[in-house]
């Protein structure tokens, strides 16, 4: 998972697929591949998947796509039998695409038959009603970002706790300290941070309103009250205006990705790579799972060479490449195992945060719910709404609009 703000320019793909092209050519010998990631990123996507077209026989086309829209473009070319053969879909998405019909179910293919290697959490993301939908490609998980040489120089250590942050921060410059990311999947480690939860899969309850989870989002607005943060109340520019304050020095701490570190250190603030510290985010168990997963178009004329395009991209041999030279963290525990990846820095130090992480819903609603998520923390973080209210008001959004079979607590 990454925030809309990371992502290229999208490619108007709905008026490209209406045009004939931006989707499949029919042709069994060529796979088309809609690639997510950002442009930091693609470039190695592309050289890999040439890589593999070229050794197994085939064609690809790697169509480089806006992160933000293509769920929306997948399941409107899918529903009328065109799109990509494989799409680079976020975790989040393969439930929702499997209940659709949309992507193909690999169960029966060699691409489900030896997963032993991969991870459980990222594993757990490809199946829907046991079947098997997809293929882990890479997974991430959120982390606290910090300026060494500013820590150092206030003689403080990065905070293991929400309270530590407020204790640190006048010596920081007060809401210099952080940024808080006014986005709604950087508001899951506060939601969880008290034990809160969106919903409860296993008793079909909505959860988003309970006692826990009011302290997790209200523990975001102390701190702003508290003049230990800052964010910025405009939601579509948040992620941009965090990264600038970070990379102008102007604040000392973030919460962000793995997949941010490469656009961060080319700023001046971390020329030198070795200033950029990574921390688990305050609190245990807080940072939400995120990654991304391969899935095959139902339907696609090349579902053979698909296979075989996704064995050789999500294979130890190119997870690690690719770990290697983006910092992207592999969903095969074989991967951590090969020299190159051991010595990137920026894995070294996302590694031991994998284990500990918080599971999102594997449920066809998962994208659902963060959309009003997002207008809820929005305004809290304003003071619009006081915490309590507005997530009540989100509990009800859910129950109405997203998960009628659920019950509210």
């Amino acid at each position: 998972m990454r925030s809309r703000a990371t992502v290229g320019v999208a490619l108007g793909l709905i008026g490209a697929i209406a045009a004939g092209c931006g989707g499949s050519s029919g042709n069994p010998d060529e796979v088309v591949f809609w690639d997510t990631s950002g442009s930091s990123e693609s470039g190695v996507f592309r050289e890999i998947a040439a890589d593999c077209a070229r050794t197994g026989g085939y064609q690809v086309r790697v169509e480089a796509v806006s992160f933000d829209q293509t769920l929306n473009n997948y399941k409107t070319a899918a529903q009328g039998g065109q799109g990509p053969d494989v799409l680079r879909a976020d975790v989040g998405w393969v439930a929702q695409l499997a209940k659709a019909g949309l992507i193909k179910d690999l169960s029966d293919t060699p691409l489900a038959a030896d997963t032993a290697d991969f991870l459980p959490t990222p594993l757990e993301s490809t199946k829907h009603e046991g079947k098997t939908y997809a293929v882990p490609q890479v997974t991430d998980v959120l982390a606290l970002f910090y300026n060494k040489a500013q820590l150092a120089q206030a003689g403080v250590q990065p905070p293991k706790a929400w309270d530590e942050l407020e204790a640190i921060a006048p010596k920081l410059g007060g809401d210099r300290a952080l940024f808080i990311n006014n986005d709604e999947y950087y508001a899951l480690p506060f939601l969880y941070s008290h034990g809160g939860d969106l919903v409860d899969t296993r008793t079909r309850t909505i959860t988003v309103n309970s006692p826990d989870a009011v302290r997790g989002l209200q523990t975001a607005k102390d701190l702003l009250d508290a003049g230990a943060a800052r964010t910025a109340l405009d939601q579509p520019n948040s992620y941009t205006t965090m990264k600038a304050a970070f990379t102008s020095g102007d604040v000392a701490m973030v919460v962000d990705g793995p997949w941010a570190v490469a656009e961060y250190t080319q700023s001046e603030q971390f020329a030198d790579p070795g200033n950029l510290g990574i921390a688990p985010v305050p609190g245990s168990g807080t940072s939400p799972v995120g990654g991304h997963d391969y899935v095959i178009r139902q339907g696609s004329d090349a579902t053979e060479n698909s296979v075989k395009f996704i064995q050789c991209m999500s294979s130890t041999e190119n997870q690690a490449k690719i770990a290697a030279r983006l910092g992207l963290l592999p969903t095969r525990q074989s991967a951590y195992d090969d020299p190159a990846v051991k010595q990137n820095p920026v894995v070294s130090a996302f590694r031991p945060l994998v284990a500990d992480t918080h599971d999102r819903p594997w449920i066809p609603e998962n994208a659902e719910l963060l959309e009003p998520l997002q207008t809820a923390y929005g305004d809290i973080l304003s003071g619009r709404k006081e915490t309590g209210a507005a997530l009540d008001e989100l509990a009800g959004t859910y129950k109405t609009s997203v998960l009628p079979d659920y019950s509210q607590r």
